[in-house]
């Protein structure tokens, strides 16, 4: 039972140590220092991420798991429009709380296996919100999951210049966004929805991740 605990704190004390020493440093940072950063023997890293893109692909995880949790709690929220919201809003507070580890991190994690798995379960999960928002009139009918995630990754690019001064200023941008996705009687949009997100090519989703 110690062993087990300890092997659960060392993981813990690895990811956190990785994640600033990746956003100080950039993903040349040796496993050596981030080792020495975390305050256990390098062996130990080792021994839970084999390679460094492992070790990239489980602090990306941390922030899917995050992101999934809260689109799988909202799809029982009984207002679906507001739970649409409060799931853009939470993803786009998540990147704007850490930008160096969008920047550093995010793009090279897409490469992993389990991480495009998870993205593409977490788009599921989105379509899931965004049809029961389309149901309920919430969001006008041409509004799909995709448009959905590539939209949280172009609000926090938009309120970025302004994070350093302002760091609440994407909730702006969120509300202008989402004022255009309401159901209003409005034309069809002139370009259809772009092409279901799956992982098979990391490229497809750049503009979604890069900050």
């Amino acid at each position: 039972m110690q062993a087990r605990a300890d092997s659960v704190r060392n993981r813990r004390l690895l990811l956190r140590a990785a994640t600033e020493a990746f956003a100080e440093c950039g993903v040349d940072v040796s496993m050596h220092t981030i080792a020495q950063r975390a305050g256990v023997a390098k062996g130990t890293v080792f021994r839970h991420f084999p390679t460094k893109d492992d070790l990239l692909a489980a602090i990306m995880m941390q922030l899917l798991d995050r992101l999934f949790k809260t689109a799988d709690r909202l799809l029982r929220a009984d207002d679906a429009g507001r739970a649409l919201k409060d799931f853009m809003g939470h993803g786009i507070g998540l990147l704007a709380a850490d930008r160096a580890f969008c920047d550093v991190i995010g793009r090279p994690s897409l490469q992993h296996a389990d991480v495009r798995e998870a993205i593409d379960r977490l788009c599921d999960t989105v379509e899931d919100l965004t049809a029961r928002a389309r149901e309920q009139g919430a969001v006008r009918g041409d509004i799909t999951g995709t448009d959905i995630v590539l939209l949280l990754g172009g609000i926090h690019q938009t309120a970025q210049p302004l994070l350093d001064c302002e760091p609440r200023a994407w909730e702006r941008f969120l509300e202008i966004a989402f004022d255009g996705l309401r159901a209003r009687g409005r034309p069809a949009l002139p370009h259809p929805s772009p092409a279901r997100l799956r992982m098979a090519d990391p490229s497809c989703v750049s503009a979604s991740t890069e900050t």
